[in-house]
Protein backbone atom coordinates (compact mmCIF):
# COMPACT_ATOMS: atom_id res chain seq x y z
CA UNK A 1 0.00 0.00 0.00
CA UNK A 2 1.52 3.60 -1.25
CA UNK A 3 1.60 6.06 1.77
CA UNK A 4 2.66 8.79 -0.45
CA UNK A 5 0.02 11.21 -2.61
CA UNK A 6 0.12 10.47 -6.22
CA UNK A 7 -0.06 13.00 -8.42
CA UNK A 8 -3.71 12.63 -9.35
CA UNK A 9 -4.55 12.35 -5.74
CA UNK A 10 -3.09 15.50 -4.93
CA UNK A 11 -4.96 17.24 -7.90
CA UNK A 12 -7.93 15.86 -5.99
CA UNK A 13 -6.84 17.09 -2.76
CA UNK A 14 -5.90 20.81 -4.48
CA UNK A 15 -9.53 20.99 -6.38
CA UNK A 16 -11.53 19.37 -3.40
CA UNK A 17 -9.80 22.15 -1.19
CA UNK A 18 -10.31 24.58 -4.22
CA UNK A 19 -13.94 24.25 -3.55
CA UNK A 20 -14.29 24.70 0.15
CA UNK A 21 -12.31 27.63 0.25
CA UNK A 22 -15.02 29.33 -2.47
CA UNK A 23 -17.45 28.69 0.00
CA UNK A 24 -15.60 29.88 2.67
CA UNK A 25 -15.01 32.87 0.53
CA UNK A 26 -18.25 33.13 -0.43
CA UNK A 27 -19.95 33.25 3.28
CA UNK A 28 -17.28 35.90 3.86
CA UNK A 29 -18.84 38.12 0.77
CA UNK A 30 -22.32 37.51 2.34
CA UNK A 31 -21.28 38.79 5.54
CA UNK A 32 -22.22 35.14 7.25
CA UNK A 33 -19.92 32.72 9.46
CA UNK A 34 -19.20 29.43 7.56
CA UNK A 35 -21.47 27.70 9.93
CA UNK A 36 -24.60 30.25 9.35
CA UNK A 37 -23.90 30.04 5.73
CA UNK A 38 -24.37 26.24 6.04
CA UNK A 39 -27.78 26.22 7.66
CA UNK A 40 -29.33 28.86 5.64
CA UNK A 41 -28.10 27.10 2.62
CA UNK A 42 -29.73 23.54 4.14
CA UNK A 43 -32.32 25.53 4.73
CA UNK A 44 -33.14 27.31 1.64
CA UNK A 45 -32.84 24.35 -0.38
CA UNK A 46 -34.70 22.49 1.48
CA UNK A 47 -37.78 25.02 1.64
CA UNK A 48 -39.62 24.00 4.54
CA UNK A 49 -39.13 22.88 8.21
CA UNK A 50 -35.65 20.47 8.73
CA UNK A 51 -34.78 18.40 11.42
CA UNK A 52 -31.56 19.30 13.31
CA UNK A 53 -30.08 15.97 12.28
CA UNK A 54 -30.76 16.65 8.62
CA UNK A 55 -29.15 19.86 9.06
CA UNK A 56 -25.97 18.10 10.13
CA UNK A 57 -25.85 15.13 7.33
CA UNK A 58 -26.79 18.13 4.14
CA UNK A 59 -24.37 20.77 5.67
CA UNK A 60 -21.25 18.08 6.73
CA UNK A 61 -21.33 19.41 9.62
CA UNK A 62 -20.93 18.33 13.34
CA UNK A 63 -24.20 18.79 15.31
CA UNK A 64 -22.06 20.98 17.75
CA UNK A 65 -20.97 23.23 15.21
CA UNK A 66 -24.86 23.15 13.76
CA UNK A 67 -26.17 23.99 16.86
CA UNK A 68 -24.15 26.63 17.62
CA UNK A 69 -25.00 28.35 14.25
CA UNK A 70 -28.52 27.70 15.22
CA UNK A 71 -28.48 29.55 18.87
CA UNK A 72 -27.40 32.71 17.10
CA UNK A 73 -29.68 32.42 13.90
CA UNK A 74 -32.44 31.80 16.76
CA UNK A 75 -31.54 34.40 18.57
CA UNK A 76 -31.08 37.00 15.63
CA UNK A 77 -34.55 36.01 14.59
CA UNK A 78 -33.62 33.88 11.14
CA UNK A 79 -35.02 30.66 12.40
CA UNK A 80 -37.63 29.17 14.51
CA UNK A 81 -36.69 26.09 16.47
CA UNK A 82 -39.60 23.84 17.32
CA UNK A 83 -40.19 20.15 19.04
CA UNK A 84 -41.14 17.50 17.44
CA UNK A 85 -41.46 13.72 18.25
CA UNK A 86 -40.14 14.65 21.58
CA UNK A 87 -36.07 15.55 21.56
CA UNK A 88 -35.88 16.04 18.59
CA UNK A 89 -35.88 19.92 17.06
CA UNK A 90 -36.64 20.99 13.59
CA UNK A 91 -35.34 24.32 12.31
CA UNK A 92 -37.33 26.72 9.67
CA UNK A 93 -36.73 30.09 8.10
CA UNK A 94 -38.29 32.94 9.99
CA UNK A 95 -39.87 35.38 7.30
CA UNK A 96 -36.28 37.24 8.42
CA UNK A 97 -34.52 34.06 7.44
CA UNK A 98 -36.07 33.90 4.15
CA UNK A 99 -35.25 37.38 3.66
CA UNK A 100 -31.97 36.96 4.48
CA UNK A 101 -31.61 33.52 2.74
CA UNK A 102 -32.81 35.15 -0.47
CA UNK A 103 -30.32 37.99 -0.35
CA UNK A 104 -27.18 35.32 0.65
CA UNK A 105 -26.78 31.67 -0.24
CA UNK A 106 -29.70 31.94 -2.66
CA UNK A 107 -27.11 33.48 -4.82
CA UNK A 108 -24.76 30.66 -4.57
CA UNK A 109 -27.35 28.42 -5.03
CA UNK A 110 -28.54 30.23 -8.34
CA UNK A 111 -24.44 29.67 -9.26
CA UNK A 112 -24.40 26.17 -9.05
CA UNK A 113 -27.29 25.82 -10.87
CA UNK A 114 -26.03 27.59 -13.68
CA UNK A 115 -23.33 25.50 -13.48
CA UNK A 116 -24.86 22.01 -13.44
CA UNK A 117 -27.19 23.54 -16.14
CA UNK A 118 -24.46 23.93 -18.24
CA UNK A 119 -23.07 20.46 -18.00
CA UNK A 120 -24.19 17.78 -20.44
CA UNK A 121 -26.30 15.20 -18.33
CA UNK A 122 -24.49 12.63 -19.14
CA UNK A 123 -21.39 14.81 -17.55
CA UNK A 124 -23.87 15.66 -14.28
CA UNK A 125 -25.02 12.08 -13.53
CA UNK A 126 -21.16 10.89 -14.04
CA UNK A 127 -20.04 13.24 -11.58
CA UNK A 128 -22.60 12.64 -9.32
CA UNK A 129 -22.02 9.10 -9.71
CA UNK A 130 -18.21 9.24 -8.92
CA UNK A 131 -18.63 11.46 -6.28
CA UNK A 132 -20.91 9.09 -4.66
CA UNK A 133 -18.42 6.09 -5.10
CA UNK A 134 -15.14 7.69 -3.74
CA UNK A 135 -17.71 9.32 -0.52
CA UNK A 136 -18.75 5.61 -0.01
CA UNK A 137 -15.57 3.89 -0.26
CA UNK A 138 -13.72 6.28 1.50
CA UNK A 139 -16.19 6.25 4.23
CA UNK A 140 -15.57 2.51 4.09
CA UNK A 141 -11.87 3.14 4.95
CA UNK A 142 -12.31 5.47 7.36
CA UNK A 143 -14.98 3.32 9.25
CA UNK A 144 -12.09 0.52 9.00
CA UNK A 145 -9.07 2.51 10.49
Amino acid sequence: MKNTLTEELRRFNYLAGGIDRLYHEAALKLGLSDSAMSVLYTLRGEGRPCPISRICRLAGASKQTVNSALRKLESDGIIQLDAVDGRQKSATLTDKGVKLADATVAKVIAAENRIFESWTEHERTEYIRLTQRYLNEFRNSIDNL
